[in-house]
């Protein structure tokens, strides 16, 4: 979450009223994340994200926002988009599309327990199930397609070791099948800092949907194991819990190694588009890359054995 366009406060306050959430009291920008502009807005009413959309299509926004009320709805502690009296989820803002949701409770944590792993695993196994009901969702827009071509733009860009590098992934991964997996609405960015926690240690929140669509459920597991799980134990804690809820099919398992490979693949391309061809903003958080190119040497000499 990152700050791009700068809101003032006079046409926040105009903006807010449709709402019925309360007169504004302050709003400040949050300083992380990568891809749209967030604050936190705080009015006579509560505690409010405000996020406004820099580079969605309005179809698809349409879709991040009613996903997001569909899984509150369903008991998952998701961000509740609020609309106004016709029934809009999202407004135009300083030239964007915007919206207002409610703020959860808790904190990230930078060091998970295999314990927080388990839970985690648990809830992702709790919104595929109960996204795989929503009608009218997209594909993953950052899926196996959208990494081949924004793949073989970066090559030129990069230095001989890492053009060597990304070319050989490109064509593995080309040569991958996800479509006999079990597929459905994923997450597909669920990392630490996307997820909250309360002080007595249950799950607070989980958020930014704003990567979601249809792919593999076993790319969205392999995103989370490769951002909380850095042993093998909480690995093997996160599959417990995941597994509990939705146990994995015979086709799955012996697809992990490269779904491990294709989800470190997909935030190396990430975060190397946003270093080389960086947004401007008034707060902009550029993540580094190598931390998942060291992760996808890895996983290419030696993927982690998929627990149970």
């Amino acid at each position: 979450m990152s700050v791009y366009t700068t809101v003032g406060r006079a046409e926040l306050a105009a903006w807010l009223r449709p709402l019925a959430a309360g007169e504004l009291i302050d709003h400040a920008g949050i300083a992380a994340g990568m891809q749209n502009s967030n604050y936190f807005v705080t009015t006579s009413g509560g505690r409010f994200v405000l996020t406004l959309f820099e580079a969605i299509d309005p179809a698809a926004l349409d879709f991040y926002l009613r996903l997001q009320a569909h899984l509150a709805d369903a008991g998952l502690p998701c961000p509740r988009p609020l609309a106004d009296a016709q029934g809009r989820l999202w407004r135009t803002l300083c030239g964007k599309p915007a919206a207002l949701l409610s703020c959860l409770p808790g904190r990230a944590v930078e060091l998970p327990d295999a314990g927080q792993c388990r839970r985690v695993g648990a809830a992702l196994a709790r919104l595929h199930l109960a996204a795989a009901d929503l009608a009218g969702a997209p594909a993953n827009p950052c899926g196996a397609a959208w990494c081949q071509a924004l793949g073989d733009s970066l090559l030129p860009l990069l230095p001989a070791a890492d053009a060597a590098l990304l070319a050989d992934e490109l064509e593995f991964q080309s040569r991958q099948d996800r479509s006999a997996l079990p597929q459905g609405v994923i997450h597909a960015d669920l990392f630490r800092d996307n997820v909250l926690w309360r002080d007595d240690g249950e799950l607070g929140g989980l958020l930014d949907f704003y990567f979601a669509g249809v792919d593999a459920w076993l790319f969205d597991l392999a995103v989370v194991a490769n951002d909380w799980c850095g042993d093998a134990g909480r690995l093997a804690a996160l599959i417990d819990g995941y597994t509990g809820v939705r146990p994995l099919t015979a086709a799955e398992r012996l697809a992990w190694p490269a779904l491990r490979r294709a989800a470190a693949l997909r935030f190396w391309l990430l975060r190397l588009d946003a270093k080389l061809r960086p947004r401007a903003g008034e707060v902009v958080t550029i993540k580094n890359p190598d931390d998942f190119k060291a992760l996808l040497l890895r996983l290419r000499l030696a993927a982690d054995a998929l627990p149970g």
